[in-house]
């Protein structure tokens, strides 16, 4: 396949500057037991080239699934006569760019490959852990599910550039929703956050299969919980709802696109101006941020990016202090700041755009029991349910589905409809202590929508609890 398309490509491609193309292929499929119920499987397939051309200080680029030499050829002049007529009318020069010529490959770790089951043996996990869910009448929902993706991508330009890369995902999920009157209450290990790369492996390494009665439990005693109290009061992060926070309050607001103004349309700006690069204070000096797609079985990994550049882990915030963007080699280059490898492309028919790949907090030094013991006044809040940031991703409020008051260096009562809200630099500063390498979870996200048209995106993010001081808590009831 990969030496057929890149004949094709070479008899396809135009006189120009910079050509590059670009395969994807994805496998989708779709398992779900709900109310002990097998639901009817999906399968998706999706499979076609992008072709990105420069001439000048113009791009163009065209995407097709006519993978013969006369498609390609097709489409490469589409994207040739895009390019000249964007010369010199676009915001970016794109003749100052150096694009790479990278050659690699990329295949991520999987220990038990997902084909490799039969798909009875996988609805039979799920049936299992779905039943295990109904432990009383006042469950009224309850579902289990697997998402497994597979995608291949072929990365070639005119002058050699050759990158083939396949990666495995695993979405796993368990929701379990009790009701008793008119109150409902939801606990999930949902695969908003329980996502990473891998085989069915995932599963045990996840304790996926010992979820499902503690989920359920939880659900129940969240019907019998007081509404959470409002009011200033320590805040302890678990690092399911770490992953929201990283994302929404530090992941978006350092897109470089975003803060050139490229989606001010639709995703909105940035507090973030390019002049607070390498002194501005975004957290306490507890607060250490890396980008790093090199971490085999987190969800956003990678070997190279859409536009060829090598992944490489590099500091975002280090001490506190904001380093870098989350740019590629165009966004970089336009805006004179240091990025990362991470322009990516949702799939054939989009073209890369700046988005967080495995962006994730370094571990402190502090074991959980020691975060809850120093916690005079506070509450543990876990698994986020609900979530609001304005246009700059600077003031936020966030919900979660499940919190334990802290008191006295204890945890106390369960709460419910628990939210809290703030603003990213204020919130980040209040940084007082973070969990250390025993309490790191690797999570991420399926489903990071941006850019016009609209792609989803996978992300990762593995983060230890954190602890921060003097956070505006309130109740979601009355």
């Amino acid at each position: 396949m990969l030496e057929t398309l890149e004949q094709r490509f070479k008899a396809a491609a135009p006189a120009c500057d910079f050509c590059s193309l670009r395969f994807h292929r994805q496998t989708d499929e779709f398992l779900v037991v709900r109310q002990n119920v097998v639901q009817p499987v999906r399968t998706s397939h999706d499979t076609g080239v992008m072709i990105t051309v420069i001439s000048g200080r113009g791009m163009g680029y065209a995407a097709t699934t006519d993978l013969s030499t006369a498609g390609l050829a097709t489409a490469a002049g589409e994207a040739l006569t895009w390019a000249r007529r964007t010369a010199g009318r676009s915001v970016v020069n794109f003749a100052r760019i150096a694009y790479p010529h990278p050659v690699g490959e990329y295949e991520g770790h999987r220990g038990e490959p997902w084909e490799q089951v039969p798909l009875e043996d996988k609805l039979d996990i799920l049936r299992t852990e779905c039943a295990r869910l109904k432990i009383h009448d006042r469950i009224v929902d309850w579902k289990a599910s697997l998402w497994h993706t597979e995608v291949e991508t072929i990365y070639l330009t005119t002058e050699g550039g050759r990158i083939h890369q396949r990666m495995h995902y695993l979405v796993p999920s368990l929701v379990a929703v009790a009701n008793e009157g008119t109150i409902t209450q939801r606990r999930s290990s949902d695969g908003h956050t329980w996502s990473r790369q891998g085989g069915l492996e995932i599963l045990k390494q996840d304790g996926f299969y010992e979820q499902a009665p503690r989920l359920a439990e939880e659900a129940l005693a969240l019907l019998e919980a007081d509404n959470c109290p409002s009011g200033t009061m320590d805040l302890l992060l678990a690092p399911d709802q770490m992953v929201l926070q990283i994302h929404e309050s530090i992941g978006h607001p350092l897109e470089l696109d975003r803060i050139l103004g490229d989606e001010r349309n639709y995703a909105g700006t940035s507090f973030v101006r390019p002049d607070m690069f390498g002194t501005y204070q975004y957290g306490s000096r507890l607060l250490n941020v890396t980008f790093d797609p090199s971490l085999r079985d987190e969800f956003a990994s990678y070997g190279f990016d859409d536009e060829g550049q090598k992944a490489e882990r590099a500091y975002v915030i280090k001490d506190g202090i904001l380093l870098r963007g989350l740019g590629g080699l165009t966004s970089a280059t336009r805006a004179r700041v240091d990025g990362v490898a991470c322009a990516r492309a949702q799939s054939w028919n989009r073209p890369p755009i700046d988005r967080m790949a495995n962006l994730n907090i370094e571990p402190g030094d502090a074991s959980l029991e020691e975060m809850i013991g120093s916690v005079e006044r506070g509450i543990y809040m876990k698994t986020n349910l609900s979530w609001s940031i304005d246009d700059s991703r600077n003031k936020f409020q966030f919900g979660c589905e499940w919190a334990r008051l802290i008191e006295d260096g204890r945890l106390t009562r369960v709460c419910r409809t628990p939210n809290y809200r703030g603003i990213s630099r204020t919130f980040w500063r209040s940084l007082k202590r973070v969990g250390n390498a025993a309490t790191v979870e690797v999570r991420g996200t399926p489903h990071c929508g941006k850019g016009e048209p609209n792609q989803l995106i996978r992300v990762g993010h593995a983060s230890p609890p954190c602890l921060f001081s003097n956070v505006d808590v309130f109740g979601g009831e009355g």
